[in-house]
């Protein structure tokens, strides 16, 4: 059974610094364990102070980066290099300054990419790159150490929103069309996916998300709060600042 915990952090700096080092740590465990290891990574404000923080911490020499596959969780549905695009952000602050192997850097297609201007086209590529990276006789979904998320003041994550008929959806990788928040057009792992992983870490900094965060542990529904339906297959990670926590029970509060 899942194990789910609640950390909570003075501000959205230290929250960054510490996920950072989470992040490094869980590496450098499922190198150990397994001799590579796998990330998915998701964007955002936070998100993108993690990844910096990351470049800048000693421990990242000791990771081995060539054998760390990076995948995304969900992705604009924008030209390549786009800045809105989660895969530049990522570049920018992170992979562009680790030795990372090209090939195991799983972008998300572009709308310029091969699969052409077609959503749902490049949803059917990636979950077609996913089975390709799952190991012989397994499920059709690579290995995942840890997958990141933020959460939405809507409750949503990756590109998974409320009441949104994605969140239906039972494919592993699904293009969504008329996303309440810009660009409209996007493509995204959906819950069964996102739940395959090992550990599933939920990044939430600022008072705009308390509400979300809060209804999400106090167990609403999925559907209506996509970000209550997810959970690691070993471990949920909730990770805060101490705005976001406003209405998280003291009780399951890991103040750090």
């Amino acid at each position: 059974m899942s194990e789910a915990s609640v950390a909570v952090h003075a501000d959205a700096d230290l929250l960054a610094q510490a996920v950072a080092a989470r992040l490094l740590v869980k590496l450098l465990d499922a190198q150990a364990d397994r001799g590579e290891a796998s990330v998915v990574l998701t964007g955002g404000r936070v998100a993108a102070a993690v990844y910096r923080a990351v470049a800048t911490l000693p421990a990242r020499d000791a990771v081995d980066w060539s054998r760390v596959d990076v995948w995304w969780g969900d992705e604009r549905f924008l030209p390549a290099g786009d800045p809105d695009r989660n895969e530049t952000q990522a570049r920018a602050a992170l992979l562009d300054v680790v030795p990372l192997d090209p090939a195991r850097v799983h972008a998300m297609p572009a709308s310029d990419g091969p699969a052409g201007n077609d959503p749902e086209a490049a949803a059917a590529a990636y979950a077609e790159e996913l089975v390709r990276a799952a190991r012989p006789g397994h499920a059709t979904l690579p290995h995942f150490d840890v997958l990141m998320l933020g959460v939405g003041e809507d409750g949503h994550v990756a590109s998974v929103f409320p009441e949104h008929p994605v969140g239906y959806e039972t494919r592993p990788v699904s293009a969504v069309r008329g996303s309440p928040k810009p660009p409209p057009t996007r493509t995204t792992l959906t819950l069964p996916a996102i739940n395959t992983a090992e550990e599933v870490w939920l990044v939430a900094a600022g008072a705009d998300k308390a509400r979300a965060v809060g209804m999400a542990l106090a167990g609403a529904g999925p559907v209506q709060l996509p970000a209550a339906g997810v959970h690691g297959v070993n471990r949920t990670r909730w990770l805060l600042d101490r705005a976001a926590a406003a209405d998280v029970p003291v009780r399951l509060r890991s103040l750090r």
